[in-house]
This record gives structure tokens, sequence and C-alpha cells, in this order.
């Protein structure tokens, strides 16, 4: 248990991926209005061997260290990844936050984020650990809705999207 605090500590003070980046494809802001916690993530994509890939997660952060580790995570877990798993991640971590400790994690799935599976016994905490996820969930689903827009609007030789519309 020690080991998970420290892993919690270490992700919440030298956040992985912190810092908004350009280009992106999505961007959200969440807030976890129960305690104050914030989040402004965005996402982007990318096409490699035929199937879309979450290139970079970047987001800008306040709040407290479960809500800030599970963002440091998160970024590690899904940049680079392709989308299914990213979302086979999004569904582990929902999954063992969630449990109200029946699930302990899968480490091959969640990496470090396993240090969170303490957080489920505590439920007003499950809200915390989840924000950046669920701002995960939101962008991605706001850039793959661009993208197939995007795909939508193509005709003839010209690809218009909706950056190319502005």
């Amino acid at each position: 248990m020690d080991l998970y605090k420290e892993l919690i500590l270490e992700h919440s003070k030298s956040p992985h991926g912190a810092g908004l980046r350009d280009p992106f494809a999505a961007q959200v802001h969440h807030v976890n209005t129960t305690c104050g916690d914030e989040v402004t993530l965005r996402v982007r994509l990318a096409e490699a061997d035929g199937e879309t890939v979450l290139q970079d997660v970047s987001y800008e952060a306040i709040g407290c260290a479960i809500s800030m580790a599970s963002t440091s995570m998160l970024h590690d877990l899904v940049s680079g990844r392709p989308l299914d798993e990213a979302q086979d991640a999004f569904e582990s971590m929902r999954a063992m936050l969630t449990s109200r400790g029946d699930d302990v994690g899968d480490e091959d799935t969640l990496g470090d984020g396993v240090a969170l599976s303490g957080v489920s016994r505590y439920p007003a905490r499950v809200k915390c650990a989840l924000l950046g996820w669920m701002a995960l969930q939101d962008a991605l689903t706001q850039a793959v809705d661009a993208q197939n827009d995007g795909d939508r609007h193509e005709t003839g030789d010209r690809h218009e999207t909706k950056e190319n519309a502005r």
C-alpha cells in the first residue's frame, strides 16, 4: 500500500504530459463541482497502419493529489495508443474505481493506475480519480465526430474539415 501512495504522490507532484500542446483535434474543460478539481484536456489523433491512434493527450489541471495523479497516469496509458486500447484502459479504470474495492485492476491494462484501486472504497473520491478520464471520453467523442464530419464533407479531390472551413 505504501508503494501505491508513493506512486500517487509522484504522479501528482510531477504530472506526466501536463501542459496544453498544439495542434489538437478537440479540447474540453471539466469541473468536479463536488470539490472544485478542474481539467482542460486536449487530444490529437493520427492515422497509423490503417487505424486511428490517440497521438497525444495534453492537459492543464488543478486539484487534489488523486485527480492530478489519475490524469498523469491517463496520459501514460493512452498517449500513442490505438483508440480501442485507449477505450479499454478507460473501461478498466472506470470498472476498478466504481467497484467499491471488488476490482483491484489489471496491471497489464492499467499500469501505475492500479495504485488508484483503494480510491474505490471512498465514493466521494471516485469523481476526483475519474475527472480526467471523463474529459478524455468527451474529447475523443468530439475529435472522432469532427473527423467523421470531415469524411462526410469530402467532395471530389477536395477534403473539407472543420479546420479548413474556418
